[in-house]
This record gives structure tokens, sequence and C-alpha cells, in this order.
């Protein structure tokens, strides 16, 4: 963590960079980068930064899983996404795994970089794997099965994620 020289009280005294925000609380100080070398998103203004909401993940979720967000008693929650039920289109994607009951931070729009073994081209939801992105050419074929295009791979880790809205199959 990175630390800096300050006056306090008349004395020079090193304080650490603040990693996160608390808010108010928090004005005035010096922001340092996380351990990516990033700033974490609480330090950036409201509206700037990653397009995001913590949910309750109704089942365990694995790191990179797309899901699907559907109303649980009048609250929402968020599953594991699946081409084979048109009840569960794909609505965003976890970056960090999630026990089932736990609240997941649901990414809507970004780079999904805890996917591997991608190559050039565009990815659709899986019918395979739930929660799952397969090339577009081994997308899902069934009748009443979903084709829905994720996004984009730009590296064998790196999906650009811009989700389409889902077709069902004839």
């Amino acid at each position: 963590m990175a630390n800096y020289l300050g006056l306090i009280a008349n004395k020079i005294n090193e304080i650490a960079g603040l990693v996160t925000s608390a808010g108010a609380a928090d004005a005035g100080k010096i922001p340092a980068l996380d351990a990516n070398g990033k700033l974490d998103t609480s330090l950036l203004p409201t509206g700037v930064g990653a397009d995001t909401q913590a949910i309750v993940a109704s089942e365990a979720l694995a790191a990179g899983d797309f899901v699907n967000v559907y109303d649980n008693a009048s609250t929402p929650n968020c599953r594991k996404a699946n081409a084979t039920d048109s009840t569960k289109p794909a609505h965003g994607f976890v970056l960090s795994a999630v026990a089932a009951a736990g609240t997941a931070t649901v990414y809507f729009r970004g780079t999904n970089n805890q996917v591997a073994g991608l190559t050039a081209g565009t990815y659709v939801l899986s019918a395979a794997t739930a929660g799952g992105a397969v090339p577009l050419a081994s997308g899902p074929t069934a009748t009443g099965n979903i084709r829905q295009i994720l996004g984009v791979a730009t590296a064998a880790g790196a999906l650009e994620v811009s989700i389409d809205d889902p077709i069902t199959r004839a």
C-alpha cells in the first residue's frame, strides 16, 4: 500500500493511502491504487465505473458465469443463465464465485476476464453448460433453445460483453 507524509498536529506523520472510500468521512484523503494497480470504484464519482448491481444468488455461481436476473418473491435474484430454458436468458455476468444465498456483484457490461480457452470471435450462451459461453458456430440448435449473443472474445481469457436479446429457436 502506498503511504505519504502529512502534517498532523504540527508533526510529520506517515499516512496510508486510501484504497476504498466510505464516502463523505473520507473527504480530502489521498487515494492509492489497489493490488491490481487500479482505483477502486468506491473512489469514483457516482455514474463513473463499472455498471454493476449487488444481487442475491439463488444458487452457487462460479467466477465468469453468465447470469439471469429474475423476480423471486418480489426480490431480485440471480442464477446461471441457460440456453435450454427460455426463462433463463443472460442479463449479466459475475467475476467472483458466490455461494447460494450470497450476494453477487453482477456486471451488465464490460470485460468478463474470468473465462478461459476462448478464440477470437462471437460467443453465445451455452446449452451444454449453464452459465457458460460457446463460439457462435457451436451455439444452441435445438427447438425451444435460445440463441443469445454474449459478446466477442478478444483474447483467450477476455470476452468483451455486449449481451443481445435472446432468440428462441424454432
